[in-house]
């Protein structure tokens, strides 16, 4: 007697292989959120005013460490510099630098902006609460046991003002006010144990230098792009090899391989197949060809008889690339200075 499964194992099937599409990583460059910033290259981090966390030493490493292409981008201006010439003109520093002292200073140690900040008060509240828990109560564990167990909450939160200034032309480049806050947790039955108020303010400082470094620096972004593997038209069996075999070498990174038999896919289909036409877009943008990707994405999306989510996304997402890697590229090529 033939055995069938039962509808829900099918379903549960057929929702495990839509799951697992073949996807290519994108790496994109993204430009820096401040655009007078990034364009802003030799620069100096002054010592912030109740910095007992060393932010602007963190500031000051991000900045020294961030390359883009395996060059450097920033040039830090020595911080033993900063401190000479404020000592030796006599100049009152207290944290948040203001235009016209960053100015005089600026001048005198060859800086083009000047970092200053002032460090709030790391703020730490514990808040106790209990968990419930299940044992067994015999060997067999045919009974259970309920238990509660104490817990700590633990929210951390820092929050610092940082003032970038322009010291060709003595006015404010960027100013904000950024936090971060972080809530742990520990339970008596924890094997990890909740980390100090200090520990945690390190974090928190952490994490203002990293988002602060990020607005003033372009920066790559990866993320995954779907492929598609279902043919959209009436293949025959070489048509469907041309397929299967284009997606096995983009599996394996060999784009030239792919590249050729989706040629010839589109060739042998009239260039009626929407599916060749996009997998070919999203070789050309994991490959920086943003150009020609859009050529492709746009047949594609000519050729679709009823919306398909991958190519409308692929359709308008190209366009972004496209505005973000010319803006990035502007904020690349200025070679010190401001606008």
């Amino acid at each position: 007697m033939k055995k069938t499964l039962p509808l829900l194992v099918i379903l549960g099937i057929t929702l495990f292989m839509s799951g697992c599409a073949q996807k290519v990583t994108i790496k994109a460059l993204e430009p820096a959120e401040v655009d007078r910033a990034a364009q802003t290259k030799k620069v100096s981090i002054a010592p912030f005013k109740n910095d007992r966390i060393g932010l602007s030493t963190k500031i000051e490493a991000n900045l020294a460490k961030h390359r883009l292409d395996n060059k450097k981008y920033f040039t830090i201006v020595s911080r033993s510099d900063f401190d000479r010439i404020i000592r030796e003109q006599k100049i009152q520093n207290s944290g948040l630098i203001d235009e016209s002292t960053a100015v005089e200073v600026g001048s005198l140690i060859g800086a083009e902006a000047i970092i200053s900040g002032n460090v709030g008060k790391v703020t730490s509240t514990d808040t106790r609460f209990y968990e419930e828990r299940v044992r067994c109560g015999d060997e067999k564990c045919k009974t259970l046991v309920r238990y509660r167990v104490g817990c700590t909450k633990r929210a951390v939160g820092l929050s610092a003002e940082i003032r970038m200034v322009d010291v060709v032309h003595g006015d404010i480049i960027y100013a904000d006010t950024m936090s971060k806050s972080r809530v742990y947790k520990h339970c008596r039955d924890d094997s990890r144990a909740l980390p100090s108020r200090e520990m945690a303010a390190q974090n928190m400082a952490h994490a203002i230098a990293d988002s602060f470094t990020f607005k003033l620096t372009p920066h790559y972004r990866r993320f995954e792009v779907t492929l598609l593997e279902d043919p959209d038209l009436d293949y025959n069996d070489r048509q469907e090899q041309l397929l299967e075999v284009s997606l096995e070498y983009i599996k394996q990174g060999r784009y030239d391989k792919a590249e050729r038999f989706l040629f010839d896919l589109i060739d042998s289909t009239e260039q009626q197949s929407y599916v060749a036409f996009y997998n070919l877009g999203v070789i050309k943008e994991a490959e920086g060809n943003y150009k020609d990707a859009k050529e492709y994405y746009e047949a594609a999306d000519n050729l679709m008889l009823k919306p398909v989510e991958e190519i409308s996304s692929a359709y308008v997402r190209i366009n972004t690339l496209i505005e973000k890697r010319d803006r990035a590229y502007s904020q690349m090529a200025k070679d010190g200075g401001s606008q």
